[in-house]
């Protein structure tokens, strides 16, 4: 890394937005909170008894709020200026609100409010190869963790930061990737060859081990190719080390909270029991 006294405060060039920066994020998380209500709307019509669980509701607006707070002032103006804002709007982003929005059960939402037909267009789509590989933990744990040295040990970060179109792509990246694994870690969601907890648990695992490996790499300015004061990065550093573990300790709540013995293996153990 550069010495500090050469370094310049990184300015992101999504900065020049002007009001639209902050009043299209609220018009897409509105529109997203209101098809997600009308949908609960319209399966409790259906089935009044079974309803809808209301904690996958307060689930979904929780990741939309994070996202809301990611996305606009005070959070949004510092990560403009400062690398610890664009950090702490990186864990929101891409860790917070995924794990949030994924307990919504949107897929499973859907295919109870949708005509039986078009659910059923939706499960085949569920069950193709496409939609196999990209619920798998590996591809989720690739596209999200596997991405931050690209980003953060080459010239990627600045390059893509520096316009407003890439600081948006970047954003948009960060949320689907999160989605992603914590969707094929943890979510309630059906995801057809998903594999079972030890293997999720070993992907959460390396989450973990490479996000603290990244940190302390960043931390002590070995391979850094962020355009920002030292003080800066370390702050980045130690807010990727700290919230990146709370996030995946989260995440693993929420794995064993969803979590579901296989049916024959509930059996087979009660038939164990009862002998």
């Amino acid at each position: 890394m550069p010495d500090g006294t050469h370094m310049h405060t990184h300015m992101h060039g999504a900065g020049s937005g002007g009001a639209w920066e902050a009043v299209l994020p609220v018009l897409a998380l509105l529109a997203c909170a209101g098809g997600y209500l009308l949908l609960v709307r319209r399966v409790r019509r259906r089935n009044p008894v079974r309803g809808w669980n209301p904690w996958r509701t307060a689930a979904f607006c929780t990741g939309l709020l994070l996202l809301a707070a990611a996305l606009l002032p005070p959070v949004a103006a510092l990560a403009h200026r400062d690398f610890r804002g664009h950090m702490a709007q990186h864990m929101l982003i891409g860790m917070y609100a995924p794990t949030a929005l994924v307990l919504g059960a949107p897929t499973t939402l859907g295919l109870r409010a949708l005509p039986a037909s078009r659910a059923r267009r939706l499960t085949a789509l569920l069950h193709s190869g496409p939609a196999r590989l990209l619920a798998h933990p590996v591809t989720g744990l690739l596209l999200s963790t596997g991405s931050l040295a690209p980003l953060y040990f080459t010239p990627l970060y600045d390059a893509v930061s520096a316009r407003p179109a890439g600081h948006w792509l970047l954003h948009a990246h960060f949320l689907l990737a999160g989605c992603l694994f914590a969707h094929a870690v943890a979510g309630p969601d059906p995801a057809p060859g998903r594999p079972g907890v030890r293997a999720r648990l070993v992907c959460l695992g390396c989450a973990i081990a490479v996000h603290a490996s990244i940190a302390q790499l960043m931390y002590g300015g070995y391979w850094v190719a962020v355009d920002a004061p030292v003080p800066q990065v370390q702050g980045a550093a130690e807010i990727m080390y700290y919230g990146g573990d709370i996030a995946e300790l989260l995440l693993a709540a929420a794995l064993v909270a969803t979590w579901r013995p296989a049916r024959g293996a509930v059996a087979g153990h009660a038939v164990r029991a009862a002998r």
